[in-house]
């Protein structure tokens, strides 16, 4: 860093080595799924310029490229960790840090691509929690205009958009006969999670086209880069959002190890995600006062909401031992990965062009419910994400289930004034009784699934939870305490008008002028299921927001 007083420079004494930059219509603070998309839509007006600001490197690692290198992605540089603080209401959920991308693109350049936007149910939610504007009448034109699918065009599908949403091509056999034995435990066959209705089991679609990851960047920035009027700077952290007489009027970075200012004529939007927003906004004097004072910065807004309302999915491993060489785990070996690297680079298809968890489920752990709570991914593979261990052997695969819909809430606050310093963050999860609940059952229907004989006939032995582990409690120990985060943090800065909000429904800050949030951290709820749809939304209704 260029300097150390870090409460002497909030209080606007200039730091050494300070370069004044360019002046900009438009800041975007973040790179990531939904930061693209603002960048690209703003700049289509020639008579604006934009700058879009992001932490990490352009997103030139080949992998990013490749659907079936998501195991690369999901465990490598390309990530940022930030330690999560246990509780005891958790029990021992083992998962150290909270995971968030560290590259243009954000999370879209890393995921395992799966599209899905939710139910209906879920946005009309964020309405009677004050999001007027964003029922799910109000989104859908918003989903549509991004997409651009290759199977669907209706009433819910579009084609055209930036963003290229496929079809798996090369679908495993082992999907195939888990989604016969998900029928053979009961689960009827949905042909479109994102119809509306995701109850059953069926094919993922991802952001994919022509088999290659259709991330945010090479949707929207890859076409937008000719333009001259769209500025993109990698490798610039942010530190602090200037604000002068209660508006935002810049943002102050650190781009090799050298602090440099950009300033805003227009407005300077926030898309850093739901742990770095609301971290840059408190360590820019907007937040809960106390937490702000505490630190010795000056209070440029009291929001209370800032950082609170931390939610996050909680999933579920479950690894089995396959009798043969029946999943993509046989890849492993250097003459097969070999075989389906020649095969994708010849034709885009194969393995290569898989996300390797093709398959999945929407289906209830609590039966009270109104729609399902609980989502099933299949992993042809063992070992794929991180944290999930391979089986003896080495052919093995892994069903994945998440409780979709938390009830528990944990917080993110300020840990320095230093802003190289994580903030803390409690994801509390379990803190919510019914989660866990919801959970054990969701386990329980998934070990029924893989007992059914399409699938059986292929395994050799549960590997994770052992096979003596068949009782409700038994299995409800399990979950508690080997349950791991989904890494799809939000709430952090929600929508709304009441005290707690931290954004009005047009995504401005409350109590500053000139600056809005738009990432995943404005949810009132967390989506059901994968949120990277919903962010990209999120980022064309907040151009549509600037733009008016």
């Amino acid at each position: 860093m260029a300097f150390r007083d870090y409460g002497s420079a909030r209080l606007g004494i200039r730091p050494p080595r300070t370069d004044e930059l360019a002046t900009y219509d438009y800041i975007i603070v973040g790179g990531g799924s939904t930061g693209c998309v603002v960048a690209s839509r703003l700049s289509e007006d020639p008579n604006v310029n934009v700058l879009l600001l992001e932490e990490g490197p352009r997103d030139l690692n080949p992998y990013i490229h490749i659907p079936g290198a998501y195991y690369k992605t999901a465990q490598g540089p390309l990530l940022k960790r930030i330690p999560w603080e246990p509780i005891t209401e958790q029990g021992s959920v083992d998962t150290p840090t909270m995971v968030q991308a560290r590259v243009l693109g954000g999370g879209s350049s890393v995921n395992a691509m799966i599209y899905i936007r939710g139910v209906p149910s879920d946005y009309e939610q964020w309405v009677t929690m004050g999001a007027a504007g964003w029922s799910y009448a109000d989104v859908l034109p918003y989903f549509k205009r991004a997409e651009d699918n290759n199977r669907f065009c209706n009433e819910v599908h579009s084609v055209g958009g930036p963003l290229g949403v496929s079809d798996i091509d090369s679908i495993h056999p082992l999907t195939r006969a888990w989604l016969q034995a998900c029928q053979q435990s009961g689960l009827p066959y949905n042909p479109d999670f994102n119809s509306g209705d995701p109850t059953g089991c069926g094919l993922y679609q991802i952001t994919a086209r022509n088999g290659r990851r259709s991330s945010a960047a090479v949707a929207y920035l890859k076409p937008a880069r000719k333009r001259q009027n769209l500025h993109i700077e990698t490798g610039c952290a942010v530190t602090r959002v200037i604000v002068e007489r209660g508006r935002a009027v810049g943002v102050e970075c650190n781009k090799h190890n050298r602090t440099v200012t950009f300033k805003a004529r227009q407005e300077i939007v926030i898309s850093a995600g739901a742990i770095a927003t609301p971290k840059l906004l408190m360590l820019s004097g907007i937040g809960p006062a106390d937490q702000i004072s505490r630190h010795g910065l000056i209070v440029h807004a009291d929001l209370p909401g800032v950082g609170q309302n931390l939610q996050d999915h909680i999933e579920i491993s479950l690894v089995y031992q396959l009798n043969g060489p029946h999943s993509y785990d046989k890849y492993k070996k250097l003459h097969w990965k070999a075989l389906a690297g020649l095969n994708y680079a010849l034709f885009r298809n194969g393995p290569a062009s898989s996300n390797l968890i093709e398959g999945g489920a929407f289906w209830w752990g609590n039966k009270k419910e109104a729609v399902p709570d609980i989502q099933y991914f299949m992993v042809v593979g063992a070992g794929i994400e991180e944290g999930v261990e391979a089986v003896p052997g080495g052919n093995g695969c892994t069903v994945n289930l998440g409780q979709i819909r938390p009830r528990s809430r944990g917080e993110v606050t300020l840990a320095s004034p230093d802003p190289t310093v994580n903030p803390r963050v409690a994801p509390r999860y379990f803190s919510d009784p019914y989660d866990l609940e919801a959970i054990t059952d969701g386990t329980m229907t998934a070990m029924d699934i893989m007992a059914q004989p399409a699938i059986a006939k292929y395994v050799a032995t549960r590997h994770t939870p052992s096979l003596g582990l068949t009782a409700r409690q038994d299995i409800r120990t399990f979950c508690q305490q080997n349950a791991h985060a989904a890494l799809h943090p939000s709430g952090t800065c929600r929508m709304g008008v009441d005290r707690m909000a931290v954004v009005d429904p047009e995504l401005r800050v409350r109590g500053i002028e000139g600056l809005r949030v738009a990432d995943a951290s404005i949810m009132p709820t967390l989506i059901s299921g994968n949120p990277n749809a919903v962010c990209i939304m999120i980022g064309e209704r907040a151009a549509d927001f600037l733009r008016a």
